[in-house]
């Protein structure tokens, strides 16, 4: 069986994206969250990560980290990681490429923090050129490849991929256009986005660090982990 290393749900963005293809593709797996530290977490990631970072994932003796390599790790021994047709493959693993790499004003101004509500102050315009490339690549993928899906009729890596940029629209009310809110809505509705949302408000975790870069951008009107009983 899989050993998946995932840091808090409440924050990490990065933890989500094989969590959930892993979990839409009912693949077999046990979770361990190690939570975020305050300042580095290098010492104590290291125990299970050569990269000192989550996610990693443990597969016998074979340590694999980064989300990317983790992806493309589980595609080398499972149909269905990436579409089957062809060109709606080759064109997620360009869209998933360019969001692992890409879109930084969307990460520093907008952290993940599925607890939250907050109004923004302002959107920057760079910001808003990254929010314009989503709307962009979302309209694209859905129109080109017939959806509900980005690439397809079935979810993928790529969903998996922009799973972390959903939560970050709810959050910060981001705004998108038509085509881009209604799948922002059908992935949270979707029942391991449920699940790790669920999860992400019972934690009783709290780091200042994560905090504070999420409350930076602007006025919080509500924390969904405080209205739990």
């Amino acid at each position: 069986m899989y050993t998946l290393y995932i840091a808090n749900k409440v924050y990490s963005s990065w933890s989500l994206r094989p969590w959930i293809l892993m979990r839409e593709m009912e693949l077999l797996f046990e979770e361990k969250l190690v939570t975020f530290g305050t300042g580095s977490n290098w010492e104590n990631f290291r125990k299970f990560s050569p990269a000192g970072k989550v996610p990693c994932l443990h597969d016998g003796v074979s340590v694999v980290w980064d989300s990317l390599a983790i992806v493309e790790y589980l595609a080398d021994r499972h149909r269905g990681v990436w579409p089957e047709d062809p060109l709606a493959k080759i064109w997620a693993r360009c869209a998933a490429a360019e969001m692992h790499s890409g879109f930084n004003n969307l990460r520093n101004t907008c952290p993940m923090h599925v607890g939250l509500r907050i109004r923004m102050k302002e959107i920057s315009p760079a910001l808003q050129a990254e929010l314009d490339r989503i709307n962009e690549l979302w309209s694209e993928g859905l129109n080109r490849f017939g959806g509900p899906y980005l690439a397809g009729e079935k979810f993928s890596a790529l969903d998996a991929f922009f799973a972390p940029v959903v939560f970050r629209i709810q959050t910060y009310g981001l705004p998108m256009n038509t085509q881009a809110s209604a799948y922002v809505k059908r992935m949270l509705a979707l029942p391991s986005m449920q699940q790790w949302q669920t999860e992400a408000l019972r934690e009783k975790w709290r780091e200042a660090g994560h905090e504070k870069d999420a409350m930076a951008a602007g006025e919080v009107i509500d924390d969904k982990r405080m209205n739990l009983k």
